[in-house]
């Protein structure tokens, strides 16, 4: 009979019935179908919380970069930082635990003013969006600070030597000065700027409530000059205690320049017209530019004493002499300046010289120590408008000693103080003489006329008239330009048509090439407007 295979299994029928029931019922079973969305939620949950927690991380760290961004850059920008912008920014992120962060800043550093500008641009690195494939994030700061200059103390230093009469050079300046004065008022705060001008020719005239305050010979009381020593242009200091030589009131150059019905000479090395001498600490356009208008040319240049004048109005040992100025019912100079010049450790304030000239300096003419006081050998009357000569050495028969001027006799007494002479003469002092007798004059045609001119001019003329040449005091302008950098005072320079000579001492004088200027016709307005645009980028913008 043949095999037949039969079907087995490891559970009874019975057991087997169980299983497919109970597997239908639970196939028919609905409790299990929200498994699936529930771990979908919950893993998004746990995304978004985590993105959430790098984000929080991100915006903690920005925060934190930008705060000691901030930081750092003000004192890196800070005029008193010795250190580097990099090395001050690097050790503020350091200190914070965010030196990953650094990048090397950027800087605009120069004369009176520092901006700094740090920049971060990286990314921060993310935990639980890493497992999404995000690994890092961009995290981006930056943060720029600026400090320069709001006070300003500018001396305008204007040549107005003889020179400048030629090629329209005086009108040209005028016109570029005057620009300059409106520019830098009309960018200014009121009472923040202040402007002295200085013009200057063979000597620099100050005004006699300015003279007064310091310790200066008093010989005459004509004009006011003075006559520094070599030593005095190694500082730009002037203490009002420190004694100084009064420049007699003479004219060395022409012989016709005497003083007809009483007046004074003309054309005197130290002028007495009020339109060149210093103007101190004003703010004011109008005034200052009608100063700039009323300006004449003539006489030599002395470069070194327009720059010793500049400095000196720009040191604070001047400050008691501006004080004064601007006091009381006859004050020259506004009360805004009463502090100024300001210390050299005044951040907020910055001194400035802008110093233009056409030539190159020339011979600087003083008169010697024995010929500025005590007596003359000369009478004068003024009613008669007479000279008499005396000759202390004559062996005439009668003393006869007094040569009459004109008359061409001896007598013995000066022209007036006799029974038979109108008027009365009086004996002058060298200061009177040189004041209202130019040189020339005097040796050529008072003394001359009896002794011979070159006798005359051997004894009233070569004694008595001394100068400084160009090298002494090309020298000199060297050592007052020095110590003005040296002080921190930025020299701007203006070669105004100059020959080689003048460039050259311009050149040196100035802080740097670039605050030099060689410039012709009007390209000197050119010149003025640059300076004045260089120094408002020195200033606080408010």
């Amino acid at each position: 009979m043949p095999l037949r295979l039969r079907q087995t299994t490891a559970l009874s029928r019975r057991a087997a019935n169980r299983c497919r029931t109970g597997l239908c019922k639970f196939a028919r079973e609905e409790d299990g179908v929200l498994i699936k969305p529930t771990i979908f939620i919950f893993l998004s949950m746990l995304a978004v919380g985590g993105i959430g927690v790098d984000l929080m991380r991100m915006e903690r760290d920005r925060t934190e970069l930008q705060y000691t961004l901030d930081r750092a850059v003000l004192a890196a920008a800070d005029l008193d930082q010795t250190q580097t912008p990099d090395a001050v920014v690097l050790d503020y992120l350091t200190k914070s635990g965010l030196s990953e962060y650094y990048s090397p800043p950027t800087s605009d550093i120069g004369l009176g003013y520092r901006i700094v500008t740090s920049t971060v641009n990286s990314e921060f690195e993310t935990h639980f969006m890493n497992f999404t494939g995000v690994g890092s994030i961009p995290i981006y700061a930056s943060s720029t600070a600026e400090e320069s200059i709001d006070g300003l103390e500018i001396s305008l230093v204007l040549d107005v030597s003889g020179s400048m009469d030629s090629n329209n050079r005086l009108t040209n300046l005028k016109v570029a000065a005057k620009d300059f004065i409106d520019e830098m008022v009309a960018n200014t705060t009121d009472g923040k700027m202040s402007i002295s001008i200085i013009p200057y020719a063979t000597q620099v005239s100050v005004p006699e409530a300015l003279f007064d305050q310091y310790n200066v010979s008093a010989e005459q009381d004509y004009s006011h000059c003075v006559n520094f020593s070599s030593s005095d242009f190694n500082s730009v200091a002037l203490p009002l205690t420190t004694p100084l030589q009064g420049t007699m009131h003479f004219s060395p150059w022409y012989d016709s320049d005497y003083r007809p019905s009483g007046r004074l000479v003309n054309y005197a090395v130290c002028s007495a017209d009020a339109d060149r001498e210093i103007l101190p600490f004003q703010k004011d356009a109008a005034t200052l530019k009608a100063f700039i208008q009323n300006l004449d040319a003539w006489g030599n240049t002395s470069i070194d004493l327009g720059m010793k004048w500049a400095t000196t109005l720009l040191d604070p040992s001047a400050q008691p002499a501006i004080n004064a100025l601007t006091t009381g019912a006859d004050a020259s100079v506004p009360v805004d300046f009463a502090a100024r010049p300001s210390s050299y450790t005044d951040a907020d304030t910055i001194k400035i010289v802008v110093l233009m000239t056409d030539g190159q300096n020339t011979s600087q003419y003083y008169i010697d120590e024995d010929f500025r006081s005590g007596m003359s050998d000369l009478w004068y009357n003024a009613s008669a408008n007479r000279y008499s000569s005396y000759d202390p050495n004559s062996y005439r028969s009668y003393d006869r000693d007094y040569y009459w001027d004109n008359y061409g006799t001896w007598k013995d007494h000066p022209y007036g103080n006799g029974s038979s002479e109108s008027g009365t003469a009086v004996r002058l002092s060298y200061a009177e003489l040189w004041a209202r007798t130019s040189l020339k004059y005097n040796y050529k045609y008072i003394f001359g006329e009896w002794m011979g001119t070159s006798s005359a001019k051997n004894k009233y003329y070569y004694p008595v008239r001394k100068y400084y040449g160009t090298t002494t005091k090309n020298t000199r302008t060297q050592n007052i330009c020095n110590a003005a950098k040296e002080a921190g005072i930025i020299v701007y320079t203006i070669g105004f048509e100059a020959p080689s000579g003048g460039q050259a001492v311009l050149q040196d004088c100035a802080s740097s090439d670039a605050h030099y200027f060689d410039v012709n016709g009007l390209e000197i307005s050119d010149a003025f407007a640059s300076i004045a645009t260089s120094i408002r980028q020195l200033r606080l913008t408010q």
